[in-house]
Order: structure tokens, then sequence, then C-alpha cells
């Protein structure tokens, strides 16, 4: 069974910035989708970045884009996700998650597995 732990979140002030982690549970062989997505408070879930587990291929939600950068370090099983320039708009409980697909930035694309989220607060 695959287990996602998200590190890293907390409150930071507006303009700051937070570095997110995602640590896996096991290496996974093959191509795979990870993606971060994120909640506020009374809203639906948002996309905010995926990354491919081979080619590196990257996608940013354009509420985000310029503004974060993901990363994964395959050695580590882990993903990142590097927030500059915060904004109120980003607070949310983040979540990270791998699925398989073509595409990983298809909403059609499912994403199996989930982390249980890390808050993130801008003031």
């Amino acid at each position: 069974h695959v287990q996602l732990v998200e590190s890293g979140g907390g409150s930071v002030q507006a303009g700051g910035s937070l570095r997110l982690s995602c640590a896996a549970s096991q290496y996974f062989y093959g191509s795979y989708c990870m993606g971060w997505f994120r909640q506020a408070t009374g809203k639906g879930l948002e996309l905010v970045s995926t990354i491919d587990t081979t080619g590196g291929i990257t996608y940013y939600g354009s509420s985000v884009r310029g503004r974060v950068t993901v990363s994964r370090d395959n050695a580590e099983n882990t993903l990142y996700l590097q927030m500059n320039s915060l904004t109120p708009e980003d607070t949310a409980m983040y979540y990270c998650a791998l699925g398989t697909g073509a595409y990983c930035y298809d909403p059609r694309t499912p994403y199996q597995y989930w982390g249980q989220g890390t808050q993130v607060t801008v003031s």
C-alpha cells in the first residue's frame, strides 16, 4: 500500500515562501504522475502542479504559474513544491497525489493515492 506524507506547510506572511515536501513510501518504476492539489475552505479541489516521474514534464495551474516550481528527487522518493510570492489566495490545504496517465494535468487522469495534506496559511 502506497503512503504519501506531506510536510512543510505553515503560516507565512504575504510575499513569503514555503517549500512543501511529499515523501512516498516506495520507489515507483515506470511512468507515473505526481501532482500537488489544494483545497481552500468552502471551495473545490484545485490542481496546482504536476510532474511525471520519467521525463520530468511539468505543468502549473494558471493561478500559481510563475510563482511555484515542482521538482522530484527519485533517489529519495520525494516530491517538492517551492512556492514564492505567496498571497492570501494561496491559503489552502495542500495535497500530493500519485496517479497514472499519459497527461498528468488532464482532469481525467486518475490519482489513486493521496497524502493527508499540509495546511498553508498566508496572511
